[in-house]
């Protein structure tokens, strides 16, 4: 066996030498051919004509090693990523970020794609993240082995998820733009997370002070007391957090009620019994489950305590989705109001048309118009780096300043040393006639906002 080894390696490195001799013959047979066709042009031509020639000649060899690299830095496409649950329990909102996504990369190329790298197409690269944190980060894993030429990514849902899913994008150096509203996912000191949406704190304080203003001029004279019903995912206990480390104190409610629960819920019974003892004037509800809105309103309205009762403010978009409605009445929603990081608003009407045409969505959450939004500006760092690089983007979003936000409510389309918009703003809606409609900001808004009066 040996024996057959080393004759092996005699002929392999036999090959190796024939080939290097062949090939540097070429080398040569190219180069004496150059120079003989040099030498007879030179006899044949004047000196002014050979010179012109000669100039000729060595722009085209320029050419020929310039234009790889130019090549190489123009691509016909940039990868994208999206990286959101089409698996489990968060599929349907997951399903809803592909649509805007999509959208968002169809108009981006339609109007002439990137036009810093000759009119490259974005393309983009979908991958699950499932219904876990596990499943959220090992998918992130995948996608930064497999696809490891994308420039910037979107996503990923749930705040705990999004949180798992940066820890990986980070080490890989991967700009990711999040809705996500947990104060945590930007303030670990990273470089390449971007958060396009208020705070869960920052929405907090910036609606409270709203919605105590709307009751005292709706109803003649401001809530006292409040519950709290709220489920452990990220972003509902960072936005509880701030309420119950003084919030609710400065805009003058008195917490009588704080239940934390794990979704999905089985049994609201228990949890709206103590809402019944407690009497509070207002009810802060946030879910991030369907069935779990579904189960609490329910429960409520069997209780005698719906929104003729006691208000029911939300934080988070569960309460808000359109399939809601295909399992609770429109008359139980009726009122009621929750505050989102995004939402369609004045000036998005053709976009949500587009939206029930192509995907037959009834409306256009903040889970559409985000990564809508999400794909323009990855474009806009595009452009502004001119370098189908991740790192040359990365530092884009961080050095722009694109004026007034378009498809994010309020605020620039500026990071500052966190990764947090500047100035991003809240949005309120608010159930009118079967359809969560915007009643707030006030120049966005497309309705008045009403307080629920008690039948």
């Amino acid at each position: 066996m040996s024996e057959r080894a080393t004759k092996g390696e005699i002929s392999l490195q036999s090959y190796m030498v024939r080939g290097s001799f062949w090939t540097m013959a070429m080398r040569a047979t190219t180069r004496l051919t150059s120079l003989t066709s040099t030498v007879i042009l030179a006899r044949l031509l004047l000196p002014t004509d050979f010179g012109i020639v000669a100039i000729a000649m060595l722009a085209g060899t320029a050419a020929t090693l310039v234009a790889p690299r130019a090549f190489a830095q123009t691509p016909a496409e940039v990868k994208v990523g999206l990286l959101v649950p089409l698996s489990g329990l968060y599929a349907r909102p997951g399903a809803v970020m592909r649509m805007g996504a999509e959208m968002g990369v169809d108009h981006v190329n339609a109007a002439g794609g990137v036009k810093a790298l000759g009119g490259a197409k974005l393309k983009l690269v979908v991958m699950d993240c499932g219904d876990t944190v596990e499943k959220s980060k090992n998918a992130a894993q995948r996608m930064v082995a497999q696809e490891q030429d994308l420039v910037a990514a979107s996503g990923a849902y749930l705040s705990s998820f999004t949180l798992a899913v940066t820890e990986v994008t980070e080490r890989a150096q991967l700009p990711m733009l999040t809705l996500s509203y947990s104060d945590l996912i930007t303030d670990r000191g990273f470089k390449y997370v971007f958060q396009t949406s208020a705070t869960a704190a920052s929405q907090a304080r910036q609606a409270l002070p709203l919605l105590m203003k709307l009751a005292q001029s709706a109803s003649g004279k401001a809530p006292k007391t409040v519950a709290i019903i709220t489920d452990n995912t990220g972003a509902s206990v960072a936005s509880a957090k701030p309420m119950r480390e003084g919030l609710l104190k400065e805009v003058g409610l008195e917490l009588v009620m704080d239940e934390t629960f794990t979704p999905p819920m089985s049994d609201a019974t228990p949890l709206v019994q103590k809402v019944r003892a407690a009497k509070p004037d207002l009810l802060f509800f946030l879910p991030t489950v369907i069935s779990d809105a579904k189960l609490i309103l329910e429960k409520m309205n069997e209780f005698g305590l719906s929104q003729g009762r006691i208000p029911t403010i939300s934080f988070g978009i569960a309460i808000a989705e359109p399939d809601i409605l295909q399992t609770i009445s429109p008359d139980l929603l009726q009122g009621i109001i929750t505050c989102v990081g995004s939402w369609a608003t004045k000036g998005h009407e053709e976009l949500v048309k587009e939206l029930k045409t192509r995907f037959n969505e009834p409306w256009m959450t903040q889970n559409a118009i985000s990564t809508y939004g999400d794909m323009w500006l990855i474009k806009d760092a595009l452009e502004k780096s001119g370098k189908a690089d991740r790192l040359a983007v990365a530092d884009a979003f961080r050095t722009m300043d694109g004026g007034v936000s378009k498809y994010y409510p309020g605020g620039q389309l500026k990071f500052d040393e966190k990764g947090r918009r500047v100035g991003a703003g809240v949005v309120i809606v608010q159930w009118q006639s079967g359809v969560p409609v915007t009643v707030y900001p006030a120049d966005l808004a497309l309705a008045t906002p009403f307080w629920p009066k008690k039948s």
